[in-house]
């Protein structure tokens, strides 16, 4: 499957929705899975913002590589993300989109890495 990398070095990106358990089956509540790494995956609602348009974007990324607190407004880095086209048939009805993937979604905010005082 073609995956296309997204430049984000003239971007502004901020955490819309904090990170949340991808679930594959919704019905079950099944947790997704990355199929290499076997590791679990998590969807972090982000703003991206660039050359004077504003979209919400949901990205994949496995629970390993969030960091920081990621609540809503902080900005954050998107590490290798890509953008995957997709396509489906389900009851006779074609549906189609774009998936965004990432390595990494890390908070650029001050003292994101310090541990919180007890």
């Amino acid at each position: 499957m073609r995956q296309i990398p997204v430049d984000t070095l003239n971007a502004t990106v901020m955490v819309a929705q904090p990170p949340q358990p991808k679930v594959k089956d919704r019905r079950t509540g099944e947790r997704a899975m990355d199929a290499e790494t076997g590791a679990a995956l998590s969807t972090v609602d982000v703003m991206f913002a660039a050359n004077g348009e504003v979209e919400i974007l949901s990205v994949t990324v496995p629970e390993s590589g969030i960091s920081g607190e990621l609540d809503m407004g902080t900005p954050v880095a998107l590490t290798g993300l890509i953008a995957r086209p997709w396509e489906n048939e389900f009851n006779g009805q074609k549906r189609h989109g774009i998936a965004f993937r990432a390595v990494a979604v890390t908070s650029l905010a001050e003292g994101a890495s310090k541990p919180k005082a007890a």
